[in-house]
């Protein structure tokens, strides 16, 4: 058996990496409760496996103490002495206890330790692996599902995708091979847990990256993205090169990389906009197709406005449900309120009449102010008056 666990140990640290010294430590510790539990044991025991030789031996440790309590963890000065004449009060001393039949049980434990670090380090491997992976794209094989997750097989690994990120509408089957987004890698006592995600807002700044060589090397870059998955998204892009055009460039000849990237999202329509640093721009081409005719911020409120439109746009600059108003302000991290022209002019009425009613109090008032200040001089000139 000796041999054997030393060839065992070999094999697994050439073939799993698995250094023998750590699953000597753990053999070790696991012998020692397979002792106490085999043999109703209490005391202070080792456990010590020669790795040259495979031979395991037990030892029970007690302390050297003037007068016995408890002797299976004490042994007296005398007896001590008796041993070796150098040996102190306090010190410790290991008296060999290997039962003659704990060979058969040691190699039962040093199966199940194996058995364990193997699975273990299996694990680790796999947790490392995908721990780089995270917040990138990789191809994966639908292999079943249920009424809580997608299981996505990514070769060797098990990733799950929740209902929040499906994209709504598409059919996952077994063995579809689909594109997915790494969101998160977890380490729990089961292994690493691996999530992933088709509606995540990275998925797309990914295929953007795979579809447009520019925005690989960085000649485009892209700024921000809302999505609205397997409906709608949005993708402000700017080029870090003057001769080349953001939005031509991602849309391609004849719109081909861009309907390369539709295709793949199973016709997600996709807007494509010019970044631009002012504010007022921005957000402008943000509610593209809707014409903007002026963009009013709020000065109460940060990151706050209000855009206006023509009449006949109004409708356009909302879209449908909302959608296109609610997009753009993702986008652009503004909070967007979008008024008609006639709505406008009404508003800013009300502001101007608000503002003159406002004058007109001021205005009152400093009459008032002035009315009480002649009162009181006429009063001041009666009260002297009075004392001449």
């Amino acid at each position: 058996m000796s041999k054997e666990m030393v060839t065992a140990l070999a094999n697994l640290e050439k073939e799993k990496g698995i250094k023998q010294s750590v699953v000597i430590e753990a053999l070790e510790a696991a012998l020692v409760s397979a002792y106490k539990r085999n043999y109703g044991q209490a005391q202070n025991v080792e456990v010590e496996f020669n790795e040259r030789k495979g031979d395991i031996h037990v030892y029970a440790v007690k302390k050297v103490v003037e007068e016995v309590e408890d002797d299976q963890l004490q042994v007296s000065l005398a007896d001590a002495l008796q041993i070796n004449r150098a040996y102190e009060l306090d010190d410790e001393i290991r008296f060999e206890v290997t039962p003659k039949n704990f060979g058969r049980i040691a190699a039962q434990t040093a199966k199940q330790v194996i058995m364990q670090r193997v699975r273990e380090a299996e694990r680790e491997v796999i947790y490392e692996k995908y721990s780089q992976y995270l917040d990138e794209m990789v191809t994966g094989e639908v292999a079943r599902r249920d009424n809580r997750y997608v299981y996505v097989d990514l070769g060797g690994v098990e990733a799950v995708m929740s209902k929040q990120d499906q994209i709504p509408g598409e059919q996952y089957e077994p063995h579809d091979h689909i594109k997915v987004y790494v969101t998160k890698v977890e380490y729990s006592g089961r292994g690493p847990q691996i999530f992933v995600s088709r509606s995540h807002e990275g998925l797309l700044k990914r295929l953007f990256e795979q579809e447009i060589p520019e925005i690989y090397d960085g000649t485009v870059e892209i700024m921000s993205v809302a999505r609205e998955a397997g409906d709608r998204a949005k993708v402000a892009v700017r080029s870090n090169n003057p001769d080349i055009d953001a939005v031509g460039t991602c849309v391609g000849p004849r719109g081909q990389r861009i309907q390369t990237i539709v295709n793949e999202l199973h016709g997600e329509n996709m807007d494509v906009i010019e970044w631009e640093d002012d504010d007022a721009e921005f957000i402008s081409n943000a509610l593209n197709p809707a014409e903007v005719i002026d963009v009013l911020f709020n000065e109460e409120e940060e990151n706050s406005c209000i855009v206006i439109v023509p009449d006949y746009q109004l409708s356009l600059a909302i879209g449908k449900r909302g959608q296109n108003a609610r997009l753009a302000a993702k986008l652009t991290n503004y909070k967007i309120d979008i008024k008609s022209e006639t709505d406008a002019a009404e508003f800013v009425e009300e502001d101007d009449d608000e503002e003159v009613a406002d004058s007109a109090t001021e205005i009152e008032s400093s009459a008032d102010e002035s009315t009480v200040d002649e009162n009181v001089l006429e009063s001041e000139s009666n009260d002297d008056s009075d004392e001449e």
